[in-house]
């Protein structure tokens, strides 16, 4: 049975059919543009004409891999768009491999034309690379923060699910893209139209430029204990110059003795485990998706020699931070 949906009455009557060019880097992830090309059609559907088109576009013209292996026939290849296209770049795996000098090249291109350019998932890291999202706040998938943060300091990074800045549009991946798209579609054409989609999408709880791409410290370590959440919000955020368990425990009103309590009985870790754990996990994070030498890594993760930054990771991975280097061709972190 072909059910027709109630007809949305749109805020907007302009008669333009808006076309999104999606750029389909290799290796990107299906979840963030399926996201965004679910809601279009949706959008189209439930205002009953065509509010949205679009075509695939890549390098070469002919086809493009996500990450899942499922290849996509593209449209069209990197030619000269219309100024009111809407380019959204699709990034996912090993975006830095996939960001070519021909992609580069052509996003410039398009730019000084005036075209409107957004990046989904870790595009955004493309767009920076063209030195288009320089001056501009952005935001890019949480795994890929730190490398992004140390490769491109004109830009401002914010940990937002989506960043609409001027002509700029950056999301953090995955179902943020639902929540850029329904933004889009408000704007558009009403919120009516755009609550309407989401109904459809069944997604109840829309999220803003406002909301950030992570669960809260207390849901992602399974503990509601308000000094130890913030305990380690503090270490979260001194990577570089760590701070001793007992500053920490007098910042949140503990005794150096109650905070290893609280970190035994919850975690089953002490504080400075804990904390060297959070170090290496950039650690790693930047040996995998940036060019950065050991040396600076161990210096950006509060390590005071490469010696001991080295026994340390080795303890915890397996390996030395140089064999880890060694594999990024084949194990980046980025999703």
């Amino acid at each position: 049975m072909n059910i027709q949906p109630q007809i949305v009455e749109l805020e907007s009557v302009s008669p333009r059919t808006r076309r999104f060019v999606f750029v389909l880097l290799q290796d990107f992830t299906m979840l963030c543009f399926a996201c965004a090309v679910e809601s279009l059609r949706i959008a189209n559907r439930m205002a009953g004409r065509e509010l949205y088109t679009w075509i695939l576009a890549g390098e070469g013209g002919d086809s493009a891999a996500c990450s899942n292996g499922t290849v996509f026939k593209l449209d069209t290849d990197l030619s000269e768009l219309s100024r009111d296209d809407t380019v959204m770049v699709c990034g996912g795996i090993d975006v830095q491999a996939a960001t070519t000098r021909t992609m580069v090249n052509w996003l410039r291109r398009e730019a000084r034309r005036g075209v409107v350019i957004g990046g989904l998932c870790t595009a955004a890291h493309t767009l920076a690379k063209a030195g288009l999202l320089d001056g501009k706040k952005a935001t890019i998938h949480w795994e890929n923060q730190d490398s992004f943060a140390e490769e491109f300091e004109d830009v401002t990074l914010t940990k937002s699910v989506f960043v609409i800045d001027g002509n700029r549009i950056t999301t953090a991946g995955g179902t943020a893209s639902i929540d850029l798209m329904l933004k889009i579609i408000a704007d558009d054409h009403g919120e009516e139209l755009g609550n309407a989609v989401a109904d459809q999408l069944i997604y109840s709880s829309i999220r803003t430029d406002q909301d950030t791409q992570r669960l809260s410290i207390p849901t992602r370590i399974g503990v509601r204990h308000p000094k130890l959440s913030r305990v380690i919000q503090i270490m979260e955020q001194a990577i570089e110059e760590p701070i001793s368990p007992a500053t920490l425990a007098k910042d949140v009103g503990l005794s150096t003795r109650q905070l290893e309590r609280l970190f035994r009985r919850y975690l089953d870790r002490s504080p400075k485990r804990y904390y060297m754990e959070l170090r290496l996990q950039k650690a790693r994070n930047l040996l995998m998706q940036t060019d950065m030498s050991v040396i600076n890594v161990a210096l950006a993760c509060g390590f005071a020699s490469p010696s001991h930054f080295s026994k340390c990771y080795r303890a915890h991975y397996g390996t030395t931070p140089y064999r880890e280097r060694g594999t990024q061709g084949t194990a980046r972190l980025s999703i």
